[in-house]
């Protein structure tokens, strides 16, 4: 039986018509396969087996068949420690619902967000997960969690943005994209600023009213902004914003220094407010309304790297040399 039950599938099947300790056995009888931090090596990463996850009672066991990659995760991949399973956005199906009776049933496709996610099963908090609505491929849902998560708060902690010019730096990346849109379903005018022309591709098409390369052809001042670059970018970006205007910042990009001249953040008039973000917190509800969006066909999902989980390297590089426009999607075949 064991050769069979390596294939989630299988153990899927068994945790729909299966309860109680023997789903449990079985399931504990198969190691899993991730990635995990091995900083020992050149590339950070391995594929290796490892026990399969135990669920919390507020937790429910996925089979995971899609993850995403963020910018950010495998930039720092080094800080992991060594055998950490890593990421944190997966898609796939309930294989054991939770015993406090909270969240999906066994068998809800399902999007996630939680750190272990880069794994053939991975366990996530009922308030941490959404069901996928038919329809969306569970391949765009696995690239919704983070950078989805990101967008939507920090639109909605600059407040409303009806009719308001909305700046979103870094707009050709995961979170970029996602904030474009979001933004101009808000009644934004929506400002997207890239690196290079070729970046800017498909951005007008998402709801940008301008794509500008860099800062300095930014004609006027901005109510919000959405900065994922860092350094001398933010600085720049800071001098753009309106009296009484918010500037999120969300990402370091650029990994420079971000220096303030003398007397720079001095302002007339109401105060202008720089605001960091990193609450990921409980994202199921906001995940919910984000894979309910993307299904209906309000939002669009940006793949622009997807292949096996084998090939995760490629994936890594490709997202560290830029060359991917919005998410990187592994399938867990």
């Amino acid at each position: 039986m064991t050769p069979l039950l390596e294939n989630g599938l299988v153990v899927r099947i068994l945790s729909q018509t299966l309860t109680g300790p023997l789903v449990r056995f079985i399931a504990r009888r198969c190691p899993v396969q991730a990635l995990i931090a091995a900083p020992e090596t050149v590339e950070g990463f391995r594929h290796a087996d490892v026990p399969e996850p135990v669920p919390q009672p507020g937790q429910v066991l996925v089979d995971v068949g899609q993850v995403s990659l963020n910018y950010g995760e495998v930039r720092h991949m080094g800080a992991f420690p060594a055998g950490v399973v890593l990421g944190y956005d997966a898609a796939g199906y309930v294989t054991r619902a939770a015993e406090d009776g909270t969240g999906p049933a066994v068998g809800e496709r399902v999007a996630a967000f939680g750190p272990g996610a880069w794994a053939e099963r991975a366990v996530f908090g009922t308030d941490s997960v959404a069901v996928v609505p038919e329809g969306l491929d569970l391949g765009e849902a696995a690239a919704l969690p983070l950078v989805g998560i990101t967008s939507l708060r920090t639109l909605r902690a600059a407040g409303p943005v009806l009719g308001r010019r909305v700046l979103i730096t870094g707009a050709s990346g995961g979170v970029g994209r996602l904030a474009v849109q979001l933004a101009r379903l808000g009644g934004a005018h929506v400002i997207a600023s890239v690196g290079a022309v070729q970046r800017g591709a498909g951005l007008t098409e998402l709801g940008a009213d301008e794509v500008v390369v860099g800062l300095d052809d930014i004609d006027g001042p901005v109510d919000v902004i959405l900065e994922n670059v860092g350094g001398a970018h933010l600085v720049r970006a800071w001098s753009l914003l309106k009296p009484g205007g918010v500037l999120q910042s969300i990402g370091w990009a650029s990994g420079e220094p971000a220096v303030f001249p003398p007397n720079s953040i001095f302002a007339h008039g109401a105060a202008k407010t720089l605001q960091s973000f990193g609450d990921a917190a409980s994202p199921g509800a906001d995940l919910a309304t984000l894979v309910d969006l993307a299904a209906r066909g309000v939002i669009s999902v940006e793949v622009g790297w997807r292949d096996s989980w084998k090939r995760v390297g490629d994936a890594i590089q490709a997202l560290l040399g830029r060359q991917v426009a919005g998410k990187a999607v592994m399938d867990i075949d």
